[in-house]
């Protein structure tokens, strides 16, 4: 029962903690990404240097775009990078495939080197230059991107911080020597080049690990939410009396009668791209208080190593020792059943509901909820697969032995607006593009209202009684709410 690189390699987790690397999950990516400002404010030389690096970059395409148009062929070379899918980092559901760094960031980058890159290399009021800039207004760019970008720009590194773990630790057979693609700029040639490293390999592809102090999870330390929620004060702290007046001038121009809270997001927007100089407003802001931001990455590691690699591997000594979900008199409705409540068993008493709070506010992604349900699906005789659309839609997940017998699974949020269309029909109608009688759905809740609120909506669909209705309690600092029946 693999599913973490020390499972797969058989190398004792100490020696990972001891080395400073992440122990990834080999059979699906997780949820944390690579923070470019855990770099900049790293003690360690060599993370000041792949800053430095990263910024080079930046400034020579800064540099390329001034001459004119970039043809086609160069933007290819010099804007759009791979997912470095063999780090196992970021939010596919299945597996490590991602969509990497594709024309929409291309455009995006592009675009910002002449707007608010237009000083990049020589700001005056930060400490240093930072590409999460590019994640601040344009809404196609998000921490994935930067967290890609990141990894693409120090992939060099990554190899030889792996290559080095792997010739000390590892066994000959599970090495090999792999030519890396976009492992070194060369700036005389103006081309990535590729460089050969020997490292860990599984199903005929390389591994790469990453140092855990540069990552994080959720969000980079400068990020779009922030920028907005912090937006009032670093207006204020503008010591320019004459551009602090003109901003707010403007701010209040754009601002219509009676807005509602979308209206107020977009006119911070608009004044955001009217004056790029509030995001170094930001940004400065941000170095200031750099320091917190490697505690709140060790913390959110922390909770993510915790929930997501110690619960799960508890889950496989379990397992081991009891052949739990292996019985061949079940079908895969019970199967699936039993693995559902070993989840809510996890978040509800094993402090699994950590894993959706951001400093101590609820993060209601189903995403999260999957995540973990797929990395307990193992040790089966049943085909699991995620996103099955057979016409009507893509399911969460369906778990096959053969045509006949066929389970469904879908996750939902007690949140959800649609949480009573959903239930009413969504799984159905899944369940009859599939061929299958047997789903189960599972809502997660956060507070008394929303389970209220649940409750409701079942006792009118008249499935309060449902077995294949599961609830979880996510609430935070919650009494001993787990055991509630409907």
């Amino acid at each position: 029962m693999h599913i973490y690189f020390s499972d797969y390699f058989n190398v004792n987790k100490e020696i990972l903690k001891e080395y400073g690397a992440f122990n990834i999950s080999l059979i699906n990516d997780l949820p944390v990404f690579i923070d470019p400002f855990l770099l900049f404010t790293s003690e360690k030389d060599e993370y000041k240097e792949l800053h430095d690096n990263m910024i080079k970059y930046i400034a020579f395409l800064k540099d390329m775009s001034q001459n004119g148009p970039i043809r086609k062929g160069l933007i290819k070379n010099w804007f759009l990078f791979p997912e470095v899918k063999q780090s196992w980092l970021g939010y596919s559901k299945t597996g490590n495939d991602g969509t990497g760094l594709g024309p929409k960031f291309a455009s995006a980058l592009n675009e910002n080197l002449h707007s608010i890159f237009s000083n990049f290399g020589n700001e005056d009021i930060t400490e240093g230059s930072h590409l999460e800039k590019l994640c601040l207004i344009k809404g196609d760019v998000g921490r994935d991107n930067i967290s890609d970008f990141t990894a693409n720009l120090i992939k060099g590194y990554l190899c030889e911080y792996t290559q080095k773990f792997a010739l000390k630790y590892l066994e000959p057979h599970q090495l090999k020597d792999e030519y890396v693609t976009h492992a070194e700029f060369n700036y005389q040639t103006r081309s990535w080049i590729a460089k050969k490293y020997t490292l860990p390999f599984i199903d005929n592809d390389y591994v790469l690990l990453t140092p855990k102090d540069m990552l994080t999870k959720d969000d980079t330390w400068i990020n779009k939410h922030d920028l907005i929620g912090d937006f009032d004060d670093i207006r204020s702290s503008i010591s320019n009396i004459e551009l602090r007046d003109t901003i707010n001038d403007y701010f209040v121009r754009v601002m219509p009668d009676n807005p509602k809270k979308k209206d107020v997001d977009r006119a911070k927007f608009m004044t955001l791209s009217q004056f790029p100089q509030l995001i170094d407003y930001f940004i400065k802001y941000k170095e200031d208080n750099g320091d917190k931001a490697q505690k709140v990455s060790i913390d959110n590691i922390k909770d993510t190593e915790s929930i997501f690699i110690a619960q799960v591997t508890r889950f496989m000594d379990v397992l081991e020792e009891k052949k739990q979900f292996t019985k061949t008199t079940w079908d895969t409705y019970e199967e699936t059943y039993e693995r559902v409540l070993y989840l809510k068993q996890v978040i509800e008493n094993n402090d699994g509901y950590k894993i959706f709070y951001l400093h101590g506010q609820p993060i209601k992604r189903e995403a999260d909820l999957q995540l973990m349900f797929r990395l307990t699906w193992f040790a089966t005789p049943s085909d699991f697969n995620s996103e099955v659309n057979n016409g009507r839609g893509p399911v969460d997940f369906k778990i096959s032995r053969g045509f006949k017998d066929k389970t469904l699974v879908e996750f939902k949020l007690a949140s959800n607006s649609k949480l009573k269309q959903n239930l009413a029909n969504q799984v159905e109608i899944y369940a009859e593009a599939n061929q299958t009688k047997k789903a189960i759905k599972v809502i997660l809740y956060f507070d008394g209202s929303e389970l209220e609120k649940t409750k409701k909506v079942l006792k009118e669909l008249k499935l309060e009684d449902s077995k294949s209705i599961i609830l979880i309690d996510a609430c935070d600092n919650k009494p001993s709410a787990s055991n509630v029946k409907l």
